[in-house]
């Protein structure tokens, strides 16, 4: 007997999603009568918030050779940057082979027995979110190995109308790559879901394209909101909580290249930026003072709990999102990251890590040397040069 769906279930009082649902029958014809591996992680649930992993694996048409976990590991139990280890996972017995680590994709051995590689995470639509790039190295290693390459497509939580911030003229790595013909990379928030971004770097950037299938959303359009796609939000990492830390994230991430905490270690991770030489109240007026869209900034005092100035009282700001539509996260990531560098220069000290996040070589300097609005205005039209690339990909209609 095959194991049971939400459809299957809903006369017990279970939650029914139809539309994921209708997509994870399309998955599962596909797979059927296969040798099959799956990238995947804790998001890559059904709509009983069941892992597709435990379904592929307990179906009796389906063998399920290997599982490649991404970072935070294939049941979501390892911090950021935590290298992954391989091991066999205790509950289905199939190997688990890192990718976060020593390896970043499969191995030709590993795909030996295998006839079609799936991608199931759920991506947050920002450029250095690690997830995307690990699907393009498994996408070249599936071409590679002649393996058939599926995606099975998730919303994008932060939207797919909105285009904002510079594509990366640098090969950023885990956090942004860039092929050696192609004078960019993609635009911080690219407005993709994963199918239409492996597309895009499938047809666009790679020597050797894969045999790229994606599985798309039913019914979906590029205005609908994700909190109306009934697809289940499951935080795709430890610090990645909640909707609302999806929307400021592709903004205050680039406090991870600081000294200053971006929120890890306290319960609103990204919303909160500050540090212990920080004066909040200074710090709120002269944000505020910018009347950014879209949002306000309440003064914020937290003690982070691990990561950095564990223990220490940090004075900072709160990034409230009034209007979402209207919010900017870039521009003000952009911002807050000027004035602190103004407000404090002898306390703040930045990292190399923050110009790969940016993707702008030597970003202290040329924030402080141009300011964050003549320095968006430098990247306008590569930003403009991406929307129209972008554009050749896209599978879901306005």
């Amino acid at each position: 007997m095959e194991p049971s769906s939400p459809t299957d279930t809903a006369a017990h009082g279970c939650r029914t999603m139809t539309r994921i649902e209708s997509q994870i029958r399309d998955l599962l014809e596909l797979a059927r009568g296969k040798r099959v591996a799956l990238l995947t992680n804790p998001t890559g649930v059904d709509g009983d918030y069941r892992l597709l992993a435990d379904r592929l694996a307990e179906d009796p048409d389906i063998t399920v050779t290997a599982f490649f976990a991404p970072e935070h590991g294939l049941r979501g139990d390892q911090q950021a940057g935590a290298k992954v280890l391989d091991y066999v996972d205790q509950r289905t017995g199939v190997p688990v082979f890192s990718l976060h680590g020593d390896r970043r994709a499969p191995g030709l051995d590993q795909l030996a027995d295998c006839d079609a590689l799936i991608f199931d995470i759920q991506d947050v639509g920002a450029r250095f979110y690690t997830y995307v790039w690990t699907m393009t190295k498994a996408m070249e290693a599936a071409a590679e190995a002649g393996v058939p390459f599926l995606v099975f497509d998730r919303p994008n939580p932060i939207g797919l109308e909105r285009v904002e911030g510079p594509p990366n003229r640098m090969d950023c790595g885990m956090v942004g790559r860039k092929w050696e013909n192609a004078p960019f990379g993609v635009a911080t928030r690219h407005g993709m879901t994963p199918g239409e971004l492996a597309q895009l770097v499938n047809e666009e950037w790679l020597t050797r394209r894969a045999a790229l299938s994606i599985i798309t959303i039913p019914d979906h359009t590029r205005g609908e909101p994700f909190s109306q796609t009934e697809y289940p939000w499951v935080s795709p990492s430890p610090n990645m909580p909640t909707l609302d830390t999806a929307a400021v994230f592709p903004g205050t991430c680039l406090f991870e290249g600081t000294n200053l905490s971006e929120g890890r270690g306290t319960t609103r991770p990204f919303e909160l930026v500050g540090a212990p030489w920080i004066d909040a109240f200074q710090l709120v007026n002269d944000m505020n003072e910018q009347r950014l869209p879209g949002v306000r900034f309440r003064e914020a005092q937290f003690r982070p709990t691990f990561s950095k100035h564990t223990g220490e009282l940090c004075g900072g700001v709160q990034l409230h999102v009034t209007d979402v539509d209207a919010f900017r996260p870039i521009l003000t990531g952009f911002m807050l990251l000027e004035r602190i560098l103004r407000l404090w220069p002898r306390q703040t000290e930045t990292r190399p890590f923050l110009s790969r996040l940016a993707g702008i070589a030597d970003l202290h300097e040329r924030i402080l040397a141009d300011g964050a609005i003549k320095l968006a205005d430098a990247w306008q039209n590569d930003l403009q040069a991406f929307r129209a690339l972008r554009e050749r990909h896209l599978i879901y209609p306005e």
